[in-house]
């Protein structure tokens, strides 16, 4: 099978390799994939791996080379395990690989846990797989583009709602361009009453690619930032761009009630700051706002209400996003490699179809 590495100390070297499939043991299931997403956030995921720990879901056995996790739908073509059988078509946490071995286990209520060794202790969500009925290959693909993303964003308009906006009146969005960005917008945008201004900060040539969306009250460049308003604010930083979040802080420095890190989709420009202005930005972590919902709300409710988001947003994804399909592993790296280097247009979501 085919599997894309990335060396981890560079993260925009890549190479595809072939390597024998493992035979399977008692108790796994060989899951092929059918397609999978590529964006920014699979960058992400690559810059800090070894933070959160996402380098550790698909080792490779070679050091200094690592899998970077995608989400998409993989048919079970071989199983030794009651728990799942053959035919079955499940979505979830995959490498970039044409094939996974997982260790399955049924929850009881129609997820499939993969129960593998070096998968415990990881965040349980990224170890869940939901089967899915086939349906049409539009659907597998903005499932795997957008269901990820959008979760994210609801997640954070959720987190933000939860604790009162920290006491803002003007919510900031940092690399509004990117899909979570134009997603926790549009969340943001939603209610027909709100007391909030929300203000998109992107690059001045995606300016008019933001304003477009409709949902931010005011839309400005990463060097019109002394534009800001300053107001009792919340920072929502997803792009990890030091120099931005330095003059950010140093503009709002006292009125900035909250600065929250959640991605790097500018990760070259990414480092560790101290001494900042105003308050110690903070990591936002999806998973803890699932469990502390699942907490409060019980099993499942959390679930329903990002379903519902997130598909709210599917419905008009063709007014701002461009599906591109790419057939086969060979084209993984010039995907990934346009992802990593910022090359790639925020208008486009990419597919791989295995």
């Amino acid at each position: 099978m085919k599997r894309l590495l990335v060396d981890q100390k560079d993260i925009t070297q890549v190479r595809l390799e072939d390597v024998a499939s493992p035979a399977l043991r008692e108790g796994e299931a060989r899951l092929r994939l059918e397609s999978s997403a590529v964006t920014a956030n699979n960058v992400t995921y690559a810059a800090v791996g070894f933070d959160i720990g996402y380098w550790k879901f698909f080792p490779t056995g070679i050091d200094g080379m690592g899998q970077v996790p995608v989400w998409g739908v993989a048919e079970v073509v071989e199983s030794r395990s009651d728990a799942l059988a053959e035919g079955t078509r499940l979505y979830g946490f995959f490498p970039l690989a044409e094939e996974l071995v997982i260790v399955p286990q049924d929850d009881g209520h129609g997820v499939v846990l993969d129960t593998a060794a070096h998968r415990d202790g990881l965040p349980a969500v990224y170890n869940r797989y939901v089967a899915v009925k086939a349906g049409t290959p539009e659907q597998d693909h903005l499932r795997a583009l957008l269901q990820p993303l959008l979760a994210t964003s609801y997640l954070l308009f959720d987190w933000l709602m939860d604790n009162d906006r920290f006491g803002a009146e003007q919510i900031i969005v940092g690399s509004a361009s990117s899909k979570t960005g134009l997603g926790l917008c549009k969340y943001l945008a939603e209610p027909q009453t709100r007391d909030y201004r929300i203000v998109g900060l992107t690059s001045e040539g995606n300016r008019s690619f933001v304003e477009g969306l409709g949902a931010c009250d005011k839309v400005l460049s990463y060097d019109e930032i002394d534009r800001i308003a300053q107001v009792p604010s919340v920072y929502v930083d997803m792009s990890g761009n030091a120099e931005v979040k330095l003059k950010l802080h140093s503009h709002l420095a006292e009125v900035l009630t909250h600065s929250a890190a959640v991605g790097t989709s500018h990760w070259d420009r990414f480092r560790p700051q101290k001494g900042l202005p105003g308050p110690k930005p903070q990591f936002f972590f999806a998973p803890s706002q699932i469990a502390k919902r699942r907490e409060e709300w019980g099993p499942g409710e959390i679930e329903k209400r990002i379903t519902a988001a997130w598909k709210r947003l599917a419905a008009q994804a063709g007014d701002w996003m461009t599906v591109r399909v790419h057939d086969g592993m060979e084209a993984v790296p010039q995907v990934y490699s346009d992802l990593a280097n910022g090359r790639a247009d925020p208008r486009d979501g990419h597919v791989i179809r295995i």
